[in-house]
């Protein structure tokens, strides 16, 4: 299993409409073969900060969703983030 997990700063203004101009993005990352969770979401705090959080069976996967994803055109500059790849070992319940 592989989790992508990432944060974005956008202007504050423009942060829902960014959130929202991925939807369809989401909605269909979620049907792909081998996807098990995907949310781009606005954080509850900081106005400016976005979060990507996808959840994968395997890199084959992930390899075959890019291939076909396209993602939204939106206009909104990003200014930082930072995105990671984990290749989980082994799942458990945390309580």
């Amino acid at each position: 299993m592989w989790i992508i997990a990432d944060h974005e700063i956008v202007d504050a203004v423009e942060r829902d409409a960014y959130v929202s101009a991925h939807a369809d993005l989401v909605r269909r990352a979620r049907q792909a073969p081998g996807c098990l969770d995907v949310a781009i979401t606005a954080d509850p705090v900081d106005p400016r900060r976005v979060y990507s959080y996808e959840r994968w069976e395997s890199w084959d996967a992930i390899e075959a969703w890019r291939a076909v994803a396209v993602a939204p055109e939106t206009a909104v500059e990003v200014s930082s983030g930072a995105v990671m790849a984990y290749e989980i070992a082994a799942t458990r319940p945390p309580f």
